[in-house]
């Protein structure tokens, strides 16, 4: 009997994929949606880890933003603040905390995520100096999660948004909707996220309201019965297979006139893979207290690979420490020839500072 509910949860999970995936088949993303700092990664472990995780079920709160589904008791006391050192003095980050309420079985967090574009000089017409102007955009998130069965978990987050580029203001609210099936004796997870559902409530200037960067998620992860390595496989935009930017400008010519065009080889698969993010993250130790993560976002590699040169682009590395009573994070993610992007963090659980 045990195991029959556990195969109608799991085909739950592949009906709902399912119909995601055949829904607006011919889209595609670019330029269309506001509030895109919300894409960042929250934490350095999600940066190391292909600036995707919505498989894992741990002590790390900061997962919540993402995939609220992912809380359980074991992040209850949790607090973390990560920053990032995004290009250009571009500095974004989350700061987070979560909190388990045994009477309800319900486990709730909150946090802000927050990006800070730096100070840019105003000028007139005539390119005369006139001052300088600020930009910056924040979400304040707050959710819940509750476990429906022994391996079933559901979570919601509620997301309000503030972005302001001069004089240009904008709000608006987005929610999550997530579950997580979780088998302890197989070491797997499935996680199914419906992230960023909502709308701008007020837009910049007297323009129409934008589109938030919604999307639909679906992930696997299974942590090895005989080697400390726990691997996620992610598909992301599951509601819109065309994830190409349709650019005009494309079509360069190669190094020398005359030149001809390489082959893209089967354009089906090379739109299909640009869906996956792929990770794994060894973890050393009794207490997983140290760690290696790696990482691989095709559509990255792909965006932001120079014609006929060869990248790093869409690589991300990362490791973990934990001492005494706070974890230590790094993560570096390669988004072009120009650089990567640095981010740490650190996390502790104010319950064992009450336990000493």
């Amino acid at each position: 009997m045990q195991q029959m509910n556990t195969q109608r949860r799991l085909a739950f999970f592949l009906i709902l994929a399912f119909l995601g995936m055949y829904s607006g088949l011919d889209a595609q993303i670019g330029g269309r949606e506001v509030y895109n700092f919300m894409r960042l990664s929250s934490s350095a472990r999600i940066s190391g880890l292909g600036g995707n995780l919505i498989t894992v079920r741990d002590d790390d709160v900061s997962l919540a933003f993402d995939n609220p589904a992912s809380l359980n008791p074991e992040v209850s006391g949790a607090l973390t603040f990560q920053h990032s050192f995004f290009f250009d003095g571009i500095q974004h980050g989350y700061f987070g905390y979560g909190q388990h309420i045994e009477k309800w079985k319900t486990t709730l967090h909150g946090g802000i995520k927050y990006i800070d574009y730096g100070s840019f000089d105003y000028n007139d017409v005539n390119g005369n100096l006139q001052g300088e102007f600020s930009a910056g955009e924040y979400a304040i998130a707050v959710g819940a999660s509750h476990q429906v069965y022994e391996r079933l978990t559901i979570g919601a987050n509620l997301k309000f948004i503030g972005s302001s580029m001069e004089v240009y203001n904008s709000v608006g609210l987005a929610g999550d909707v997530a579950a997580m099936f979780h088998d302890t004796a197989s070491r797997t997870n499935i996680s199914l996220v419906f992230k960023n559902i909502g709308s701008q409530l007020t837009p910049y200037n007297d323009e129409p309201l934008s589109k938030l960067p919604y999307d639909v998620q679906i992930g696997f992860s299974k942590k090895l019965k005989h080697l400390p390595f726990r691997f996620s496989i992610i598909y992301h935009h599951l509601h819109r297979f065309n994830i190409l930017y349709d650019d005009p400008n494309a079509e360069e010519p190669g190094f020398f006139i005359g030149d001809a065009q390489p082959e893209e080889g089967n354009p089906w698969f090379d739109t299909f893979f640009r869906h996956f993010v792929f990770n794994g993250e060894f973890l050393f130790g009794k207490k997983e207290n140290f760690r290696i993560r790696l990482g691989y976002n095709h559509l990255r590699h792909k965006e932001l690979t120079p014609p006929n040169l060869r990248s790093l682009a869409g690589f991300s590395f990362g490791l973990g420490l934990k001492i005494n009573r706070f974890r230590l994070d790094y993560g570096r993610e390669i988004w072009h020839l120009a650089g990567g992007v640095n981010q740490i963090g650190i996390s502790t659980n104010i319950n064992e500072f009450k336990k000493s």
